[in-house]
């Protein structure tokens, strides 16, 4: 199978198997779940391959596969889709937690099972297609894809407040896109002014000649965009409520795969395509991932919910993807990658067992928790351990990254580097405080639930595999990502010297 094809079915399985799950789950929500978690393990078979793939892009170097047949040609569209390190290593998590995701949802989704996958499917698919696509508007396309999906998955099968959570998602994200639509129209006619060509390839239009504002302003939008996406400070209010209020898998969907297409696209469209603006707004989004990571982990301190904690948690993680990706630093975006893959696990796995407890307990308030330790060790045992993991205790995935970009945006901005690291003593504090305010105390003697399974021990005991692996053996995925860093950065460090004026 050519890499070419290979991405297009990497598309057209979710998209199908969403399809067929819709009829299958009114009168057979099994079979629905079972084609479902095969279409994405088909997925998974047809992406493993392309790790060895040699196929080149015109440029810059050589990628995995790729892929390019007209689209709307009036207009400049292509289908034209490329797989570098990074989009593997996002591919690959996406599809993993997707199957995860399906999983946890067995018994929880019991009505509109068809409708449910299908949705969720969907928005796998434009997550997909969004770390794929080289067409700019086709990029658009997908963004679009993931998130209305996303949005019925809130509105439907969330919690209490659900409605009110899927409005400000729905609010935030079609803002953030129609950002993203106006900046790259913006960016595809002044390509169209200067050379007589309307295009939406991304190679091209990186070749545009911008002058400093108009470059900014095409920048700004796109960067906005992102970091609404990534729920960094201070434009990050739609993520606890959201994160709170939608089922299980959209949770683990949401924070485990979502947010990541936030920092992709700052690395893809931000540093690498327009990299002179972004090095000029790149002190501010410094001190805004400083901020992002105070103000996650202050809040999520003050939190009894334990959902909302974990959701208050990630603003403060994405905190250091901020940093790591404006100090353009090759130590900083090796950690961005390696954090995103390892945040994507133990959060994911947080998600999973925060949906168990209120499954069994009725209740995520950590004021009528306690004890659990003694009714449900198995439970309490794997909480802990992706708690401590999200902290980042060394040894597991998380401090691998939180490290890399550290000592990165140590040799760049030492005084960024030094009180992004004091943020990590409050992210201790409250890790150790749910940990004892959940699992230790005295047990309820009335509370008679029973500890999990054979189905959710094996999902922790994956996961925890994962996350240990990570942390132990870092390499492989360095590795990976390696060759698509060394195509990026050189473009935004070339930008950073002429900004410099060297």
């Amino acid at each position: 199978m050519s890499g070419g094809l290979s991405l297009v079915l990497l598309l057209l399985i979710p998209l199908v198997g969403g399809a067929l799950a819709w009829p299958l789950g009114r009168r057979f929500p099994a079979v629905a779940r079972a084609v479902c978690l095969a279409a994405l393990g088909l997925d998974l078979v047809v992406t493993i391959p392309l790790l060895h793939g040699t196929a080149a892009l015109a440029e810059p170097g050589n990628w995995l596969a790729n892929y390019d047949a007209p689209w709307i040609p009036a207009f400049g569209m292509d289908v034209r889709l490329g797989m570098d390190g990074i989009a593997w290593l996002l591919t690959v998590l996406t599809i993993i937690l997707g199957m995860f995701a399906i999983v946890v949802s067995w018994k929880e989704i019991d009505e509109g099972v068809g409708f449910f996958h299908a949705n969720l499917m969907w928005s796998l698919a434009g997550t997909i297609g969004v770390f794929l696509a080289l067409d700019l508007f086709l990029f658009f396309y997908f963004w679009e894809l993931m998130l209305v999906p996303m949005y019925f998955v809130i509105a439907i099968w969330g919690h209490e407040n659900r409605r009110r959570a899927a409005i400000k998602f729905f609010l935030f994200t079609q803002g953030s896109g129609l950002l993203i639509l106006i900046s790259i129209f913006a960016l595809a006619f002044l390509h169209q002014s200067q050379t007589g060509v309307l295009t939406f390839d991304y190679f091209e239009l990186q070749r545009t000649q911008l002058n400093g504002t108009v470059a900014y302003l095409i920048m700004l939008g796109l960067f906005i965009a992102f970091v609404v996406k990534l729920a960094g400070f201070p434009v990050h209010v739609w993520l606890p409520e959201t994160h709170t209020e939608a089922p299980t898998a959209g949770s683990v969907i949401l924070a485990s795969i979502l947010l990541k297409t936030g920092a992709y696209g700052l690395f893809r469209f931000v540093a690498a395509l327009l990299p002179a603006a972004a090095h000029q707004i790149a002190p501010v989004a410094l001190w805004l991932g400083v901020a992002s990571i105070f103000y996650g982990a202050l809040l999520a301190y003050g939190q009894s919910d334990l959902k909302k904690l974990i959701a208050y948690t990630s603003i403060s993680h994405m905190g250091f993807i901020l940093i790591g990706v404006f100090v353009f630093n090759a130590l900083a975006w090796q950690g961005v990658i390696f954090l995103l893959i390892a945040h994507g696990v133990s959060t994911g796995a947080l998600f999973i067992i925060v949906g168990s407890v209120q499954h069994r307990l009725h209740t995520r308030d950590l004021d009528r928790m306690g004890g659990m330790w003694t009714d449900l060790p198995k439970l309490s045992s794997f909480g802990t351990f992706f708690i401590l993991a999200a902290m980042g205790l060394p040894g597991l995935g998380n401090f691998v990254g939180e490290f890399l970009i550290l000592r990165g945006a140590y040799a760049v901005a030492p005084v960024v580097a030094i009180t992004a690291a004091v943020g990590l003593i409050p992210a201790a504090l409250y890790s150790l405080i749910a940990v004892q305010r959940a699992f230790h105390g005295p047990a309820d003697a009335a509370r008679k639930v029973p500890d999990f399974g054979l189905r959710e021990n094996a999902m922790m005991l994956a996961l925890a595999g994962a996350i240990i692996w990570l942390g132990v053996y870092p390499r492989p995925v360095l590795d990976i990502a390696a060759p698509a860093l060394g195509n990026l950065l050189p473009v935004a460090q070339t930008a950073m010297l002429k900004v410099a004026g060297r």
